[in-house]
């Protein structure tokens, strides 16, 4: 028997994967094109006030280990945005937990529910640690399915069917709006989905971390909103609305006031203090994001019309190709195209991805990696110039492996 668990192998990020390759190609003086990863601050500063608030903190002192539950003044924060945007009441005692991210927040989630043999449902395509950090807590997913055909709607039908014969279901995790696809749920599509979470018991999960980054006329709606009386938690936080992702703030909210919520909450809160802290001085910085209304109406809005501009600007340069077709975002900063696989001289995504690193330097995710084969994911914070140079380099590349 080896000293390594049977988990440890499984998990990873295909984000990364390339990683390495694409520093040696720019270490051997390459021009490589990454758009791969979803970082928001490397395109866009951490506006200054957020900045401010955190040198602020620091010359406060406020570098000890903060509360295990978080900072009050973040958590209150929390629920002063989600009374405002959502219309919901929170305890601020008892139902918002900071978290390391949305990460350590997922695994909580894994921790808290899941044993050997247990199962999750996800839907395919999915953001590539769902499956990674389930697995490490030995459960087993079951996949419902976007429908790409229908905008990426969720497949009620299959779900349905999924769900039939399964046993043992711990949670429902939707993302939206999503990664990798950018789509929006709307508020119909959600509430069917709670109605199916009720008829079969199940807690719903929604990760929610790009709620302010929409656009082309799509209307959020938080699960907040419609899973009230239903088992359920929100997972939110400070990396992509508030342009903080290197600070590690999310949190989670369970307003649930039934006997499985107090419970969930009770050993989420055993494993927060484990882990002693969340950032202390990110706290207070992010707190003040939250709180700075005006300022941050004015960082996101310039932020959301630019996203936009460069993903739809992205969505035509892929739909005038006769190698990839996607449907377009409405919200986040990514697009999911398929491949025309039978015209490239490629055997699937994986090979694709690596080969275009390799020939064009340009670094994509692949598709499979999100539980969508013979797809890429790109992420469209760049500049309308990086975006159009990389787009150009994709399509000679596929032109050179043509079929």
């Amino acid at each position: 028997m080896g000293i390594f668990s049977e988990a440890s192998g499984h998990a990873g990020n295909p984000v990364e994967e390339q990683d390495k390759i694409a520093k040696e190609l720019i270490d051997r003086g390459r021009k490589v094109i990454k758009l791969s990863r979803g970082d928001p601050a490397v395109y866009f500063k951490t506006p200054k006030y957020i900045i401010d608030a955190y040198i602020k903190a620091l010359k406060e002192g406020k570098s000890q280990y903060e509360y295990f539950y978080g900072a009050q003044e973040l958590r209150e924060a929390v629920a002063k945005r989600y009374r405002r945007m959502y219309g919901l009441n929170l305890d601020v005692e008892e139902d918002i937990i900071a978290t390391n991210g949305v990460s350590e927040s997922l695994i909580f989630l894994n921790s808290v529910l899941m044993n050997k043999g247990d199962r999750a449902v996800m839907f395919r395509p999915f953001y590539t640690l769902y499956e990674g950090l389930l697995e490490i807590n030995h459960g087993r997913a079951i996949y419902g399915s976007y429908d790409e055909g229908d905008g990426w709607a969720i497949d009620l039908d299959h779900l349905k069917k999924a769900l039939k014969n399964s046993k043992r279901i711990k949670y429902m995790l939707i993302t939206n709006p999503n990664n990798p696809t950018g789509t929006v749920l709307n508020r119909k599509m959600i509430e069917e989905v709670v109605d199916i979470a009720n008829d079969n018991d199940i807690m719903l999960v929604s990760d929610e971390i790009y709620d302010e980054i929409v656009f082309n006329g799509a209307t959020f709606t938080s699960l907040a909103q419609i899973a009230k009386g239903t088992k359920h938690v929100i997972l939110n936080g400070a990396s992509k609305n508030f342009d903080s992702p290197g600070f590690r703030i999310g949190f989670m909210i369970v307003p649930g006031k039934d006997k499985i919520s107090k419970e969930f909450k009770e050993r989420v809160v055993k494993y927060a203090q484990m882990r002693l802290s969340v950032n202390t001085p990110a706290q207070y910085a992010v707190a003040e994001g939250m709180n700075n209304i005006k300022e941050h109406k004015r960082s996101i809005d310039h932020m959301v019309r630019e996203i936009a501009d460069r993903t739809n600007f992205t969505y035509k340069m892929i739909n005038e190709s006769r190698y990839m077709e996607a449907v377009r975002p409405n919200g986040a900063f990514y697009i999911l195209p398929k491949l025309n696989i039978r015209d490239i001289n490629v055997k699937d995504d994986t090979e694709f991805a690596k080969r275009l690193l390799l020939e064009a330097n340009v670094q994509v995710t692949r598709g499979s990696g999100f539980g969508s084969k013979n797809h890429i994911r790109i992420v469209t914070l760049p500049d309308k110039k990086t975006i159009g140079e990389a787009m150009d380099r994709i399509e000679r590349f596929c032109r050179k492996n043509n079929r």
